[in-house]
């Protein structure tokens, strides 16, 4: 049976690379050369929130591991397997060079059966890792400018995997769903062999469901000897079988098991849904059901430590996705993502667009070599996620090129024949090579054109599949902390595009540029290497504009009741709150001024037909004085069916009250590297966020925990974040925050060795 062993300890860190660095034999040596003790996932060198050079983390390190290798493993295949490395890399064990790898966001495995020593000395076996972060021009997405971070370090999982020398390298599940009648899943189960000759082999095929057996199969096959066969199999006639769906994402297991004369050598699990997607010329097609797409773009990266966040975080983004923003579709813009992020897509029903890396620019032959081997990688690693329908395979915003894209596009068909590909562009009558035309469309500006018409895009006469997959962004950047007529702008071109894109017949989709605020190169962004583009910060703190997205779901669901405004006298030019925009799935609002009600207002359903739940707009409350009069408080309660939901307080002379402390998770593992946000706000006396306070906040810790990032730090628009990430000693960790003015109550997060 194999065993995966995680590696996440016990590695040491230098800022540099040497090759005498590969004649080390202990840990005592590497400490004594100033390694440094780090956990994995890691980058190589924590980085302040805005305003950094982002040379300082471009450049080579090295990160060292003693691996215990015991006597049980003479016999067998022993591999490591690296699910990130930024972003050339080679792999050494005790001192000889084993691999080299190209690319930051693709996975590698290495062998290391044949170099290993079997002795009872802990430092026989030492592996060495020479990260290369700098931004090589042969590897994607560098070689030109590009408009994000790729950080650097060993920031994604590391594990050891030991196996039977005929093992199951890896299976492509492929469920067919046949909404009328029965079910089936057609596998491709990779098997390699390491033996001198051949072998015949037994395989066992289970579908799982919720840990029983749904169905079962077992056949022989002639493995052949040094090399990887692969071998077809199916389960058929499946009959009450739970479709996978964004409102009901049931997923099962399907299982390989390898015998050799009857005897169990291997097991390979992986988790897959049985759904239908399908991209036709008039819409998306989910299960039979036509779904109007409705997305935000996502990059990986978070304050300080970039990628380097672990699994919880990287689910945690996923359930901001659904739960929060309500949207059904995440593109990973510009790479593939975490696997931890994929796993909990198809979790909780989120589809994804994942596509290759890359930003505008295409490489010479080496680089294209790089690309095609992302594109295999990607479609190898991550094909068995029912969350997946749509294969990226062009380099986002580049510009034509025949060959090449015809080439990315082969690949993805070979490997995959059960997804479309599509290719995001920004350029018009670009060369239509994949099965979705996807493009950034940037035409609304605040001017009367939202949306361009797919004709304009793709010059063909013929509809055909076409979604947007980029819009906003840049055109219009908005911090969280802005004036209000900003805020309220940027929401309101959110809703424009997204009702736009839904009353369009020929438009399947629109995806949001974008969802956190992400740090970039001086070239872009704000100046202090961060772009405002999202829909929330980098903390993953909402800005108006989030509650566009929040709020088309049913109130039963989630209500929502968000009047755009800051509420203050002079906030705005010329001063007052009007137009005011409320963001709400309620059925309407009534709004009081000084305790005195002035009517109910509706949402603006003929200017946003398109959206479920349409903003309210309010041109005029009476009485509410003119520049240079006194102020009110206010107050808007929000109704559904008949009844109140829900009720906003604005105090007319708002100080600070309160500051409060909020833990994502209050239960972590204290295996090193788990880790949870959270969030601290200073709020008023009507708990509103005070959005101009910048006051100094220590935070404190006591307990096996550390704090990311810096401890001191000052509020950005009344708020922040942190994470706190655990070590390897179970025990409670507290935390509190205190400014000048206030203190926040103290919470605990238990720490146990099993969550």
């Amino acid at each position: 049976m194999r065993q995966i062993l995680n590696l996440s300890q016990e590695w040491l860190f230098r800022e540099d690379f040497s090759h005498d660095y590969l004649l080390i034999r202990s840990q005592d040596e590497f400490r004594k050369a100033s390694f440094e003790s780090v956990t994995i996932p890691h980058t190589t060198r924590e980085i302040p929130y805005n305003y950094f050079d982002e040379a300082m983390y471009q450049f080579v390190s090295t990160y060292a591991r003693q691996l215990d290798i015991t006597q049980d493993y003479r016999g067998k295949r022993v591999f490591v397997d690296f699910e990130g490395v930024m972003g050339y890399s080679e792999v050494f064990l005790n001192g000889q060079l084993l691999h080299i790898h190209k690319g930051g966001y693709t996975p590698f495995t290495v062998e290391l059966t044949e170099h290993l020593n079997f002795t009872d000395a802990p430092e026989a076996n030492i592996l060495i890792v020479k990260a290369d972060s700098t931004e090589r021009d042969d590897i994607p997405p560098f070689g030109n400018v590009i408009d994000y971070l790729c950080y650097g370090g060993m920031y994604r999982d590391v594990s050891l995997r030991i196996v039977h020398p005929t093992y199951i390298n890896n299976l492509f599940a492929r469920p067919k769903v046949d909404l009328k009648g029965s079910s089936s899943v057609e596998t491709t189960v990779f098997i390699d062999n390491a033996m001198s000759g051949g072998l015949d082999v037994q395989l066992e095929l289970s579908l799982l469901y919720q840990g029983e057996v749904v169905a079962t199969t077992e056949e022989s096959f002639t493995i052949v000897a040094g090399q990887t066969t692969s071998v077809e199999m199916a389960l058929r006639d499946l009959t009450a079988i739970k479709l996978w769906d964004i409102d009901d994402p049931n997923l099962y297991k399907i299982v390989a098991t390898l015998k050799l004369e009857g005897k169990m050598q291997d097991r390979f699990e992986t988790t897959i849904g049985f759904r239908e997607a399908l991209f036709k010329p008039d819409g998306f097609y989910l299960n039979g059901r036509k779904l109007h797409i409705r997305g935000l773009n996502r990059h990986q990266s978070y304050p300080y430590v970039g990628y380097a966040m672990p699994e919880r975080v990287q689910k945690r983004d996923a359930d901001i996705l659904k739960h929060e923003l309500h949207v059904n579709l995440v593109r990973t813009s510009h790479y593939p993502q975490s696997t931890h992020f994929l796993d909990r897509c198809d979790e909780i029903g989120l589809l994804v667009f994942e596509e290759i890396p890359g930003w505008q620019h295409i490489g010479g032959p080496d680089w294209k070599d790089v690309s095609y081997n992302d594109v295999r990688s990607m479609i190898t690693r991550d094909w068995n996620h029912p969350s997946i329908i749509l294969w990226g395979v062009r380099i986002n915003e580049s510009p034509d090129d025949h060959d090449f894209y015809v080439e990315t596009n082969r690949i993805a068909r070979e490997l995959d024949k059960t997804r479309p590909t599509g290719g995001v562009r920004c350029h018009r009558l670009s060369e239509f090579l994949e099965d979705v035309f996807t493009v950034n469309d940037f035409s609304h500006s605040g001017g009367e054109i939202i949306l361009d018409t797919q004709k304009s895009w793709t010059g063909l006469d013929d509809q055909v599949p076409y979604m947007v997959t980029e819009f906003n962004g840049h055109m219009y950047p908005t911090k969280r902390f802005d004036q209000e007529e900003r805020l309220m702008e940027h929401a309101l071109r959110h809703a424009r595009v997204q009702d736009k894109a839904a009353k369009s017949a020929d438009i399947h989709g629109a995806i949001g540029w974008c969802a956190f605020d992400y740090n970039t190169h001086y070239e872009f962004g704000s100046g202090d290497r961060i772009c405002y583009h999202g829909v929330m910060d980098m903390f993953r703190i909402p800005k108006f504009a989030a509650y566009v997205y929040r709020s088309q779901v049913s109130p039963k669901i989630d209500p929502v009741l968000e009047p755009v405004t800051l509420w203050a006298r002079g906030e705005r030019n010329i001063g007052g709150v009007l137009p005011l925009v409320i963001l709400t799935n309620c059925d309407y609002v009534e709004v009081f001024i000084e305790g005195q009600t002035f009517g109910h207002f509706y949402p603006d359903r003929e200017t946003f037909a398109g959206l479920e739940y349409p903003p309210i707009i309010i041109e005029e409350i009476p009485s509410t004085g003119e520049w240079g009069s006194t102020w009110f408080d206010g107050e808007f309660v929000g109704y559904h069916d008949g009844q109140e939901i829900l009720r906003k307080n604005f105090i007319k002379n708002p100080i600070p009250t309160q500051l409060t402390i909020e833990a994502d998770d209050l239960k972590l593992c204290a295996n090193g590297q788990d880790a949870t946000r959270v969030v601290f706000k200073v709020l008023d006396q009507a708990g509103n966020l005070l959005p101009y306070l910048a006051d100094f906040l220590k935070i404190e810790l006591t307990g096996a925990g550390q704090i990311v990032g810096p401890s001191e730090v000052s509020l950005i628009g009344g708020c922040i974040a942190t994470w706190i990430k655990t070590t390897t000693t179970p025990g409670t960790i507290t935390v509190r925050a205190s400014s000048s003015r206030l203190t926040s109550e103290t919470i605990q997060i238990e720490t146990t060795k099993h969550v």
